[in-house]
């Protein structure tokens, strides 16, 4: 397992956003904040640079010098509060980044021993700096570089901090979108409704709202809750749900746990059915002719 700390930028003025707490909006219930800090769960250590707010998960917190001095002075004040060797920089606006997007960055670093970083591409191929895993060290030189040649760090454009890194390239256009504008946020919100992905995130949003860690197997609940409405009523499909996810945690917990019960629910919803059969077909009191 790649080792790594994370740092998240979340101190901008969101100025083209009328000046809106921007990592405070919300995309499928969840703040743009919370989705990211989700993506690198995995992380040593979090830094959050940027006012305080309520988070889903415990991170530490940090303030740029000046306050609103741009990404540079944040990245700064993020570095100085990590000590792993690697550092994954995310900006707090990225509604579609996910642990995938994360791992992919960290091979790719993984498979290019020379580099400085890895660095998400945008779907028209534009380098990403703030989606992106850097070794520590590199980034510090450079930040040091670059305070030492301007006298500050405020103020001054991201771009002079990647521009003489040696950075590999990983495409991966959803996890790069950001929020910038309300279009963007409108964006997102029809995005996170689409049919074909509204079931997976609405299961990471409760699962993030309720603090689990669970690997849930959607396609057999599904199926589960199609025999008890079919086989059964309409009103056992939710019930029946809610009686696997209670058993299993009963039972300790965990995915086998929540797949031994749908097993279980789901023969007994099969033999239900099959009573139901009988009882409707000529012939036999158990439906045979």
């Amino acid at each position: 397992m790649t080792v790594y700390d994370a740092v998240v930028l979340a101190g901008g003025a969101a100025r083209r956003l009328g000046g809106a707490d921007k990592p405070g909006l919300r995309v499928g219930g969840r703040t743009l904040l919370d989705r990211v800090l989700g993506a690198c769960g995995d992380a040593g250590s979090t830094v959050v640079v940027g006012p305080r707010r309520a988070t889903a998960r415990p991170v530490t917190w940090a303030r740029e010098e000046p306050p609103g001095g741009g990404p540079l002075a944040g990245l700064d004040a993020g570095l100085r509060r990590v000590t792993a060797e690697r550092v994954l920089v995310l900006s707090a606006d990225l509604p579609f980044l996910a642990p995938a997007a994360v791992r992919a960055l960290h091979e790719a670093l993984d498979g290019a021993a020379a580099a400085d970083g890895a660095v998400l591409t945008d779907p028209g191929g534009r380098e990403q700096p703030l989606v992106a895993a850097y070794r520590t060290e590199s980034l510090r030189r450079e930040l040091a570089l670059l305070a030492a040649e301007h006298g500050t760090l405020a103020g001054l454009p991201l771009r002079l901090v990647t521009a003489d890194l040696s950075l590999t390239r990983v495409h991966h256009p959803t996890a790069s979108f950001d929020c910038d504008t309300w279009e963007d946020i409108s964006t997102a919100r029809a995005r996170i409704r689409d049919d074909r992905s509204v079931l997976d995130e609405w299961i990471s949003a409760v699962k993030a709202e309720l603090g689990i860690e669970l690997d849930v197997d959607t396609t057999g609940l599904l199926d589960l809750a199609r025999d008890a409405a079919h086989g059964v009523a309409r009103p056992a499909a939710p019930l029946t749900t809610f009686l696997v996810g209670y058993v299993a945690a009963q039972r300790g917990g965990g995915a086998e746990a929540v797949a031994a019960a749908i097993r279980e629910a789901g023969a007994l919803a099969a033999r239900w059915a099959e009573e139901a059969r009988a009882a409707d077909g000529p012939g036999t009191p158990d439906g045979s002719s």
